[in-house]
């Protein structure tokens, strides 16, 4: 579980609800998919849904 932004570096923890990624787990911010990304991975073009959490134990 990638624990960054790809595009602007936010930091990503576990159990953040702003995480996005795509099928092949490329992840990115929130407000990086809502704006610059339009709901698409730079990456490979695919859909961006929310990552699930994972909390620690």
């Amino acid at each position: 579980m990638r624990d960054s932004c790809e595009r602007c570096k936010t930091p990503l923890p576990m159990n953040s609800g702003d995480a996005m990624i795509c099928s092949y787990e490329c992840t990115f911010c929130a407000p990086c998919v809502a704006g610059p990304l339009n709901g698409h991975c730079s990456n490979c073009h695919g859909d961006l849904q929310p990552r699930p959490k994972r909390i620690k134990k």
